[in-house]
């Protein structure tokens, strides 16, 4: 299959519009069985509840019956199991949609299958849920575009609940542009109707596609490149009396114009773009501020503190200066990630404090170690440093609580800590480092 794959994306890339016509047979029992085992373990069920550790025991019976109901277009998607999960920085809950272990087999290959194709269609702009692109890359080059490019404005965009709001008939003419294979296009299109199953009820998706679907994000990529990366490549920024640029990062998007005029026009038109294809923007966190070497000079003249910030991948992005006095864009944890993850350690410290000590630091050795690895970068070590502080004190103030005795004082703390010894921040990622995404800045 993987030879297949790169033959697709190399007549993808050498014939922008081609239609591919033939598709569906890739979905065989090597590249499913592949599939099979390229899903992580140990992940929550479905409905049904199989785990992939019971669909492996009788794998290839269990394949070959998905195949043949493949091939006699029978399969139909299970209703995914509706979970929620707090929604960082609010009191309310994100939904999540968990499939079957089976339907997780069949969209691992048919999202292999629309990366091959779509990759080489998808724009420099775009950085979520795509081979060798990750958040610091998308993070790098807006750093590049505000502090070398003539950036004054930036608009700091949010689009309400967009995984729940995607158009089932627009994400299929959107399909339908590259893909003319009637029998994958018909799986696709089950898959956004599958509906989902909550409190024992099934209910219908007439909208959406579920977020924990193996599937949804490169959906998502796709409906979002024709509705906003080609928009604005090909109208906003010719139409623009100055520089625009944007970077976008899934659902995520922040746009940069050297003029305030610019900026306005594109916020008016954007709010309008995305009523044709039933979005909208959150107007609460949606905003236009003024941003660059020349907002903290401004902002002064006309009698205001220091220039507004805005929040992007899980950073608070903000007016600052080198060493040399030269003017700099700067980073810091976000305060809603930032209290989230301590408040997601108290939680879990006040369930898990009657474990062992060892249970208990080896967990907290390993959160942290994946904390630093994202939020350790240029200018944020500080803040990290910050949040392993308050870790420490956490771990003192519970582990104190196991019995009516305290177990320890400060000083036999430091002690324990010499013995067990939490990881020291250090910076994993340059933020000037551009090596590998110089090719992405336009």
């Amino acid at each position: 299959m993987e030879t297949k794959l790169t033959r697709i994306a190399e007549l993808a890339k050498s014939q922008p519009k081609m239609k591919f016509t033939s598709l569906v047979h890739l979905l065989n029992e090597e590249s499913l069985i592949r599939c099979h085992h390229e899903l992580p373990n140990k992940k929550a069920t479905g409905i049904n509840g199989t785990t992939k550790e019971q669909y492996q025991e009788s794998l290839e019976e269990n394949i070959r019956d998905l195949i043949g109901r493949l091939k006699q277009k029978s399969y139909r998607p299970v209703p995914v199991k509706r979970m929620y999960i707090p929604k960082v920085g609010s009191d309310k809950k994100r939904p999540l949609g968990i499939p079957e272990h089976e339907d997780k087999i069949v969209q691992k290959a048919i999202t292999k299958i629309l990366n091959a194709i779509y990759e080489n269609d998808f724009l420099d702009c775009s950085f979520g849920f795509r081979p060798k692109r990750n958040c610091h890359d998308a993070l790098k080059v807006l750093n590049h575009y505000i502090e070398h490019k003539y950036v004054n404005y930036v608009v700091d965009a949010d689009i309400k609940g967009f995984f729940d709001n995607v158009d089932h008939k627009w994400m299929m003419k959107f399909l339908n542009h590259r893909i003319n294979d009637p029998n994958l296009l018909r799986i696709i299109g089950r898959f956004l109707k599958g509906g989902y199953m909550e409190e024992g009820k099934k209910f219908k998706t007439e909208t959406g596609t579920p977020q924990g679907n193996v599937v949804s994000p490169i959906l998502a990529n796709i409906y979002l490149h024709y509705v906003l990366d080609l928009w604005f490549e090909k109208k906003i920024r010719k139409e623009c009396k100055g520089q625009a640029y944007i970077v976008r990062y899934a659902d995520d998007f922040v746009c940069c114009f050297q003029l305030r005029s610019d900026a306005d026009r594109f916020y008016l038109e954007l709010k309008e773009r995305l009523k044709e294809f039933n979005l909208e923007i959150a107007e609460d966190k949606t905003k236009i501020i003024p941003f660059g070497k020349f907002a903290e000079a401004n902002s002064k003249k006309v009698g205001k503190g220091k220039p507004p910030t805005f929040d992007f991948l899980g950073f608070t992005h903000y007016c600052g200066k080198s060493q040399s006095g030269q003017f700099r864009v700067k980073r810091k944890t976000s305060r809603k990630k930032f209290q989230a993850k301590l408040k997601q350690s108290k939680e879990w410290l006040r369930a898990n404090r009657h474990e062992s000590t060892q249970i208990i630091m080896d967990r907290f050795i390993r959160s942290l170690k994946g904390y630093y690895n994202y939020y350790c970068i240029t200018d944020n070590t500080p803040h990290v440093s910050n949040f392993k502080d308050k870790i420490r004190r956490l771990l003192f103030k519970w582990l104190n609580k196991r019995s009516q005795k305290k177990s320890f004082n400060w000083e036999k703390f430091q002690l324990f800590l010499n013995k067990n010894p939490l990881p020291i921040p250090t910076v994993k990622v340059n933020i000037y480092d551009l090596r590998k995404e110089i090719s992405y800045i336009q």
